[in-house]
């Protein structure tokens, strides 16, 4: 709360009480009983917070704790209309009861409160619980949901997806950008199906090659590579980006110093240098302390006169020296750790 006492408020205007006040005030007007089942209901973090303003609340007048109920109550029925007929049914109604000002106010609380709840209640789900409540979609509306979720989530999601589906959602989580309103109207829908809740407008930019790679990156060598053998045949280039995405060149220093070894015979020299132009000292250590101290000192001599060289050539440089670890690892002659989902093999 910004300017008011919450320990001694004594009039609804100009009240200034955030969420978890509340809430407070909320079990308060509440019986024991009925107060206890809410708590049960609540995470032990919102459980907390919640008892701290409780123990706080010092003198607060009968029409404070009206007008809370009141807010409550209109965002109970506004979400109620949602529920039944959508928004644009809620707030016709709304603005019958309350006239326009009123009818829009509650139903952007509503919206403040309920954006996003139904990716809340996926992001709890298990992959086999989360596939069973979109097994159903469209891959594009699983793509668009899947991206919302942690790549952890996300990863152990594809797994349960069938094969013939996998590497097309996959696809459409690398090439996801900005979501159109018909899209969002769907995901809408589904999420609403879930968890009651809705998708405020607010998402726009979401996926992309950089989401699918974290994704893929907690998953088995075994299935990334799966993954991107199937986008391979429908686009190549995209299949390659996000390999390349999958181990970032500041990533070197997560590779252990034989591999470095290893993966240092197979890069041009020219290359290696101009990859290392713009690269953090750590990945330069790196490298240099597993060289000849001949080979290392050329090099050092080679980066301290090296002239101005455009970014573009820089980056690509750096592919180069990415896509040379991503073979080596496919081939199995190097480790990049830092990946998640290892599968244990014996043979």
């Amino acid at each position: 709360m910004s300017t008011n006492n919450f320990t001694n408020i004594k009039s609804a205007k100009n009240i200034d009480l955030n969420g978890v006040q509340k809430a407070a005030l909320m079990l308060i007007a509440l019986d024991i009983e009925t107060a206890a089942e809410v708590f049960k209901n609540l995470d032990p973090a919102d459980v907390e917070m919640i008892s701290a303003e409780i123990s706080r609340v010092r003198n607060i007048s009968s029409d404070v704790a009206d007008a809370v109920m009141t807010e409550y109550y209109d965002m109970v029925t506004a979400r109620q209309y949602m529920l039944e007929g959508g928004l644009e049914y809620a707030q016709e109604v709304l603005e019958k009861s309350f006239g326009p000002t009123k009818a829009i106010e509650i139903i952007e609380k509503v919206k403040s409160i309920t954006t996003l709840r139904g990716f809340d209640v996926l992001k709890k789900a298990d992959p086999v619980q989360l596939i069973s409540f979109l097994n159903k979609e469209h891959p594009q509306t699983v793509a668009v949901i899947l991206a919302h979720l942690s790549p952890d989530q996300t990863a152990g999601a594809l797994k349960e997806l069938p094969q013939e589906v996998r590497s097309e959602v996959a696809y459409r989580i690398a090439t996801l950008g900005k979501i159109s309103p018909q899209t969002l109207k769907q995901i809408e829908k589904v999420v609403d199906e879930i968890a009651g809740g809705a998708i405020g407008q607010s998402v726009s930019k979401i996926g992309g090659p950089k989401n699918l790679a974290a994704v893929l990156n907690k998953t088995s060598i075994g299935f990334s590579k799966e993954v991107i053998a199937q986008m391979e045949s429908f686009d190549f280039e995209l299949a390659l980006e996000v390999k390349r995405l999958m181990f970032l060149f500041d990533d070197l220093v997560l590779i252990q110093n034989k591999d470095i070894q290893r993966i240092l015979k197979d890069v041009d020299r020219k290359d290696l240098a101009l990859a290392l132009k713009i690269a953090d000292e750590k990945v330069k250590e790196k490298i240099f302390s597993n060289m000849s101290e001949r080979a290392a000192d050329l090099l050092k001599e080679e980066l301290q006169y090296m002239g101005p060289v455009k970014l573009k050539e820089v980056e690509s440089a750096q592919a180069k020296v990415v896509d040379v670890i991503k073979a080596l690892e496919e081939q199995g002659e190097i480790s990049v750790t830092g990946r998640g989902g290892s599968e244990e093999v014996y043979v």
